[in-house]
C-alpha cells in the first residue's frame, strides 16, 4: 500500500439553514466512518439526529444543489459552476477530515511490498501493464519473484472525490494519463471493474 496524495474531506452547506431538530446530509464515502461516530455522539448529547448517506461526492453535490439535503460531503471542493446551480443559495465550504488516498493491491504470491512508480501506476490504470511480472514492474523490484498473474484493475463506479484526487495525481506523474482520461470526479476508465464507494472498491480487491 503506497500513499499517493493527501485529501481533505469537505463539508459543503447552504449559507443559511432553517432551524429544525434533525439534519440530513449525503456525499463522500471516505469520511463516513468518522462522521457516523461524531453524529452518534452528538445525538446522544443534544438529541439532534444527523442522517448522512455515503453515496459518493458526486451524489452529495447533486443533492445539495437540489436542496434535498442540508449539507453535502465531498473530497474535492465544488467548482464555481457547481455552486451556481445550488437552488438553496450560496454554499459554504469547510474542511472536516484529513486522510490519504492510497493504491492497494491483492497479490497473494508476493512475499514483500511492491515498489511502483507514478508512470507504472498510470500504465496499469491505462491497461498498458496487464501482468504482475511485466518487465517494467520487475525493473522496479529487483530480486522479487513476480507472479505471471493478470492485473485486474478496480476503480470507483460513481462520481467520487477520491477519483478526482487520484486522477489529479495521475495527471502529474503520467503524461499518457494526462493526455487521455485526465482528471475529474467521473471518468471514462480505460480498463477495470467499478466498485460503488470506497468499501465497494475494497471489497472487489479483497
Amino acid at each position: 500500500m503506497r500513499t499517493l496524495t493527501k485529501l481533505i474531506a469537505l463539508c459543503a452547506l447552504p449559507a443559511t439553514i432553517s432551524a429544525q431538530a434533525d439534519l440530513t446530509g449525503a456525499g463522500a464515502t471516505f469520511p463516513y466512518p468518522i462522521y457516523s461516530k461524531w453524529f452518534a455522539d452528538y445525538a446522544a448529547q443534544t438529541n439532534v439526529k444527523i442522517n448522512y448517506q455515503a453515496i459518493g461526492s458526486g451524489g452529495g453535490i447533486r443533492q445539495l444543489q437540489e436542496g434535498t439535503v442540508d449539507f453535502g460531503g465531498s473530497d474535492a471542493p465544488m467548482t464555481d459552476a457547481e455552486m451556481t446551480k445550488a437552488k438553496g443559495g450560496p454554499i459554504l465550504h469547510f474542511p472536516t477530515v484529513l486522510g490519504a488516498v492510497v493504491l492497494t493491491y491483492n497479490v497473494p504470491d508476493l512475499a514483500q511490498p511492491l515498489n511502483l512508480s507514478g508512470e507504472t501506476i498510470g500504465d496499469i490504470f491505462l491497461g498498458k501493464i496487464t501482468k504482475w511480472n511485466d518487465s517494467r514492474l520487475a525493473a522496479l523490484n529487483p530480486g522479487v519473484k513476480l507472479p505471471a498473474r493478470d492485473v485486474l484493475v478496480v476503480h470507483r463506479s460513481e462520481g467520487s472525490g477520491t477519483t478526482y484526487i487520484f486522477s489529479d495525481y495521475l495527471t502529474t506523474v503520467s503524461p499518457a494519463w494526462a493526455a487521455g482520461p485526465g482528471k475529474g470526479k467521473e471518468l471514462k476508465w480505460p480498463v477495470g471493474l467499478g466498485g460503488r464507494g470506497n468499501d465497494g472498491v475494497a471489497g472487489q480487491v479483497k
